[in-house]
């Protein structure tokens, strides 16, 4: 019998994060340990249906709805709460800890969200959070986070337009499934794909996060882009666009992985690969490929995160993070190596593990119906992420060459996390049903069939035999890769520095008008708002204040005319 508790699961997760400042050991790991504990209860204790309302300028506010699919999420985001506070708890930044609570407090919140305006709050409040996640490492990741931070606060700002729009089309903020059809509509469809990684703007994910400490990037695996499935699965399932977009990020991910040399990067580059195929089941729109990516969600951020947790307790025990200067930690830290191994395997969709039972799923939602060209695609991208992420990763990282280090084994609390997740990629393979009970739609689907496995044994044993053929090719060196980041951090800064020449001349052809009475009232503007003055204390805040104030000094006489 279901107790009805009418208490949003995400807020004790954000309320944890907040008080995790003002509390020190002895107290500070329960509170770590039990918040997610507390947050998971509830996620199953809470009734079906709209479980909340409020009213707000007329409107009925919905901030916790309660279906199959959001109880699934907010199942997997509870686990990796848990299982990533237990391995963060040797992490010293309070600052991290708090973030991360906050932020996966915040993706839980929009989890169970019912309209659009409680989605977009908890949207931004995981933006600020994350980004302060990825600050809180110092160094290198204050450039990546500001670059983060850009990107997901423009995407922020197109889903506000898109839900601004679609309210005062419509004049309804339900969170619902949607058809692509109106501009609004795209600018929420937009809003969304920005955080699932989706080209052209996919770079922000491989720049940014492995720059977070050894145990932030396990916490940022798991929420942002995964909350992003989640919404597209709510509003916009069978949107025949996202296969393509879908199929381009599965081997954009692939490409880029098997370049990369940071095995953080291999792992980031993962990801946007995975989410590619989620994002593929939901544009394939029936039952059976929505269930696959709903499934493939919960899988991939179990085995996503022991994978990292495998890289972030080689990053903290030996400060290195390049390919090029690992090799041979099997010796010193072969737990570490069998849970990344395991990890690995699951990545692959390898029988009798996670990603097995969950990723076939979408590849049957395409041959069921007859999209005998996707199926091939997804079929080779399979072979594909064996080949960066199931065997590149640990062959590089843990075997192969022998870089001369011996680390010994990371902290008990840091195994222990790896652990559990191991025993689920594992569990959940063995036993699919306890996964399959939780998604949305019935399920009637046997993983496990002779053909089946033979040909996912087939293409794992392929490319394994193609990736130690081509073992000299795929060896990395010391090597940069360019991404589509280039253009904002290289080519935009070049623009940037003729922009401010041009308001430069600007500025000096005003003042130099002739006509005293237009002289005097540009060199007052130029006092307050010019590189020097006095609300622009940068150039570029002078340029930004420049051309706010042209730019509304247009639109008034464009509003009066």
């Amino acid at each position: 019998m279901m107790i009805d508790i009418v208490f949003p699961p995400g807020l004790i997760l954000i309320v944890a994060g907040l008080l995790l400042p003002f509390v020190r050991d002895p107290y500070r790991t329960p509170l770590i340990l039990v918040a997610p504990i507390i947050a998971l209860l509830l996620v199953w204790l809470l009734p079906e249906g709209p479980v909340l309302t409020l009213q707000y300028l007329g409107y009925e506010l919905v901030p916790l709805k309660v279906d199959a699919l959001s109880r699934l999420f907010g199942t997997v985001f509870a686990i990796m709460a848990f299982a990533g506070g237990m391995f963060a708890l040797k992490q010293a930044r309070t600052l991290e800890l708090a973030s991360a609570f906050v932020y996966a407090g915040a993706a839980l919140s929009v989890v169970f969200a019912g309209d659009l305006i409680t989605v977009f709050i908890f949207w931004e409040v995981m933006a600020i959070a994350s980004t302060l996640l990825i600050w809180s490492n110092g160094g290198g990741a204050l450039a990546a986070g500001q670059r983060y931070a850009v990107i997901h606060l423009l995407g922020g700002v197109i889903l506000m337009a898109g839900i601004a729009g679609e309210i005062a089309t419509t004049n309804s903020i339900a969170f619902q499934a949607m058809e692509a059809d109106t501009w609004p509509r795209w600018l929420i469809l937009a809003g969304f794909l920005i955080n699932a990684g989706a080209p052209p703007l996919a770079a922000w994910l491989p720049d940014a996060y492995p720059e977070s400490s050894w145990s932030g990037m396990v916490f940022l695996s798991a929420f942002t882009t995964k909350t992003a499935v989640f919404v597209l699965l709510r509003g916009f399932p069978g949107a025949e666009i996202l296969i393509y977009i879908g199929l381009y990020m599965v081997f954009y991910g692939i490409v880029y992985a098997i370049l990369e040399n940071d095995m953080r990067r291999i792992l980031a580059y993962s990801i946007v690969n995975q989410v590619g195929f989620m994002v593929t089941g939901i544009g394939i729109g029936t039952e059976m490929a929505l269930n696959g990516a709903a499934a493939h969600a919960f899988a991939h951020i179990l085995y996503k995160a022991l994978l990292l947790m495998s890289a972030g307790s080689v990053l903290y025990q030996t400060g290195k993070r390049k390919c090029t200067d690992l090799g041979g930690l099997f010796r010193t830290m072969p737990r570490t190596a069998l849970c990344g191994i395991i990890g690995a395997l699951s990545i692959s969709a390898f029988p009798l593990t996670s990603g097995f039972i969950s990723k076939s799923m979408i590849s049957q939602g395409a041959a069921d119906e007859n999209m005998m060209i996707v199926w091939m695609l997804l079929a080779a991208a399979s072979a594909g992420v064996f080949l960066h992420a199931g065997i590149k990763f640990p062959w590089f990282v843990f075997f192969q060459k022998d870089s001369g280090m011996r680390p010994s084994e990371p902290p008990r609390s840091m195994l222990l996390a790896m652990y559990i997740l191991s025993i689920f990629c594992i569990g959940l393979g063995i036993f699919p049903g306890l996964l399959y009970a939780l998604l949305p739609y019935p399920v009637d689907y046997v993983p496990y069939t002779g053909s089946h496995v033979v040909f996912q044994l087939q293409l794992l044993l392929f490319s394994g035999l193609a990736f130690f053929l081509l073992l000299n090719l795929l060896t990395r060196t010391l090597t940069i890769t360019l991404d589509f980041d280039w253009f904002y951090r290289a080519f935009g800064r070049k623009l940037a520095l003729e922009f401010d020449n041009f308001s430069i001349k600007a500025w000096s052809t005003l003042i130099a008008s002739g006509y005293r009475a237009v002289e005097k009232f540009i060199a007052t503007i130029y006092r307050h708002y010019g590189p020097n003055g006095i609300l622009a204390r940068t150039w570029p805040t002078g340029n930004m204040a420049f051309w706010t104030t042209a730019l509304l000094a247009a639109y008034l006489l464009i509003y009066f005319l």
